[in-house]
């Protein structure tokens, strides 16, 4: 796959041939560990991530991410397998014996497609595995499966608030803050014959 190909891929929002869906969420604004030694999947995948109102923090390495990830545990964390200096492998291993952050959901992403490393993410006790290149729906769909597993919290619903086409935009705050879950009554002007 070219470069551009790549950078399509990981841009795009859903999986050639895939239709919509909608995934389930963790709490909004929960912090997200994005370890990759490529600037660009952690631009990449940060964006994603950050459009979906989750917080992201970036390291380039293990040794980084391992203080990162003591230091403040994150929600979860995207953990590529080739690093420079500790590998992705020995990051996880660490972040599982620890008692800080042995908790954490971990995916493991990587380009090399072998099975085996699929063997062993799920040996040292990795939550998921993504293949690069990826796009936004397998990122949101390893995210679900945490959600549906109970490794993450749900994100709870938006409460969903319908205004009067007419309404002057200075009272749309405080219309907002005093919004109930009972739909409030619509007027509807007659029309004239």
């Amino acid at each position: 796959m070219t470069g551009m190909g790549f950078l399509k891929r990981l841009l795009s929002s859903a999986t050639p041939g895939q239709a919509d869906q909608t995934w389930r969420k963790t709490t909004h604004g929960a912090r997200i560990l994005v370890v990759d030694d490529s600037a660009t999947i952690r631009a990449v995948l940060g964006r994603m991530l950050e459009v979906d109102g989750y917080e992201v923090e970036r390291a380039a390495d293990g040794e980084s991410a391992l203080e990162m990830a003591r230091a403040e545990p994150p929600a979860m964390i995207f953990l590529d397998i080739v690093l420079p200096g500790m590998n992705g492998f020995a990051v996880l291993r660490a972040l599982r014996h620890d008692p800080a952050t042995q908790h954490v959901p971990i995916v493991m992403i990587s380009g090399n497609q072998q099975a085996t490393e699929q063997f062993y993410v799920q040996r040292f006790g990795a939550d998921d595995f993504i293949s690069k290149p990826f796009g936004q729906s397998e990122v949101a769909r390893s995210i679900d499966r945490l959600v549906g597993f109970g490794r993450l919290s749900a994100r709870e619903a938006a409460k969903v608030v319908s205004l009067p086409v007419s309404v002057p935009v200075e009272t749309i705050p405080a219309m907002l803050a005093n919004a109930t879950d009972e739909p409030a009554p619509v007027s509807v002007p007659e029309m004239a014959a």
